[in-house]
């Protein structure tokens, strides 16, 4: 373990020690394992890994040894077969992204790019057609420079995806109910998807 440890200081003195540990491992750091290793951490700033954080992680993965952590990385994924640990998980997600103090809202660039690495495995064409939604309303307020829903998401917003994908029938929208508490970016997106159907 005090082996690991000191590797811990070389591989996380910055962002590029994580890359430093993803080439060890063999993983990319883009790959949704990176981030639920950062979620078993508890990490709290992206792109880095305290010494405490980097203890908890291995203590959680039971990795004492390069083999170990290896192995424990490849295997990650499976974490999240249980929904609640994925809910969990999901809510860290859109947490970790916050980069700055009393930051409440993540840029789309940024949404898009979780959602890709966290939900498209899962729900690949909902995906595909939520960022479509998002990046075509970012280049309108880049076009009008009026408020909009698509600048960036709140926790709120981020959660409504998820519980969209899983409960409305994706193919024809029959069970979407617009009277329940969906956020006004799941009804505009359904607006969306129905005209789009259309045309």
């Amino acid at each position: 373990m005090q082996l690991l440890i000191q590797c811990c200081v070389l591989w996380f003195v910055s962002p590029e020690g994580i890359e430093a540990l993803c080439n060890d491992v063999n993983v990319n750091h883009t790959d949704v394992r990176m981030l639920i290793f950062a979620w078993k951490m508890k990490a709290e700033k992206q792109g880095y890994f305290s010494k405490d954080e980097w203890r908890r992680g291995l203590k959680c993965l039971g990795a004492d040894t390069r083999p170990k952590l290896k192995k424990a990385i490849e295997g990650l994924d499976k974490e999240l077969k249980v929904p609640e640990c994925f809910e969990d998980f999901y809510s860290y997600a859109f947490q970790y992204c916050l980069t700055e103090e009393k930051q409440r809202s993540v840029d789309i660039e940024t949404i898009c790019e979780l959602l890709n690495i966290v939900l498209k495995s899962e729900f690949p064409n909902q995906v595909n057609l939520l960022v479509e939604y998002l990046k075509v309303g970012k280049q309108l307020f880049k076009l009008i420079y009026v408020q909009n829903d698509y600048r960036a998401l709140n926790m709120d917003q981020w959660r409504s995806f998820y519980r969209f994908f899983k409960e409305v029938d994706f193919h024809d929208l029959e069970n979407y109910d617009s009277s329940q508490a969906w956020t006004v970016i799941i009804d505009n997106f359904v607006e969306w998807l129905k005209e789009k159907e259309k045309n």
